[in-house]
């Protein structure tokens, strides 16, 4: 599918309700398990994306569609959520990332952008030269993955409960 904005909305402005109808009832063995040493939990992954909607998508769009010469995005920290999760709520956590989500996606539909600017670039520290495009079709596929590997991470805590059927069970043999 090639990418257009309002596609990307529909999955967009879905991942806040689809994560909070996922956890929100949920005990904290649930919400605090992980896949072992130096992985996530859904706790983690869900201050993941409130960190990625503070510093990553907008701030890195308005770098793309400025006009400054120096169109580098800043280093983007995959582990700021463990500080700045701490000492919080999920209901907390859930509240934020959905107002953030919101001010985010109301600012995106509020640029109505052209196709000219979704082919502006900007410049990933590591990936080097990117479209709008492509960070805004990134943003897509970064809510997919993150709700998938919170499936994942939960899914693998009975894979030793499962027996037999782990041979069905795709998702436990990753």
């Amino acid at each position: 599918m090639e990418y257009r904005i309002d596609k990307a909305l529909e999955i967009l402005e879905q991942t806040p309700k689809t994560i909070h109808s996922f956890l929100e009832n949920v005990s904290d063995d649930w919400l605090f398990c992980d896949e072992g040493e130096n992985t996530w939990s859904p706790f983690d992954i869900l201050g993941h994306l409130i960190h990625g909607e503070k510093t990553d998508w907008i701030p890195r769009l308005k770098i793309v569609l400025s006009n400054s010469e120096n169109k580098t995005f800043p280093v983007f920290d995959r582990f700021a959520q463990f500080e700045a999760s701490k000492g919080k709520t999920v209901q907390q956590l859930f509240r934020e990332f959905s107002e953030l989500r919101q001010e985010n996606l109301s600012y995106l539909k509020s640029l109505n952008l052209s196709e000219a600017q979704l082919l502006q670039q900007g410049a990933h520290p590591e990936l080097g030269l990117v479209t709008a495009k492509e960070l805004l079709a990134c943003w897509v596929t970064h809510d997919l993955g993150h709700i998938a590997q919170i499936a994942r991470v939960m899914a693998k805590q009975y894979k030793k409960e499962v027996g037999p059927w782990i041979a069905y069970i795709p998702i436990l043999k990753t």
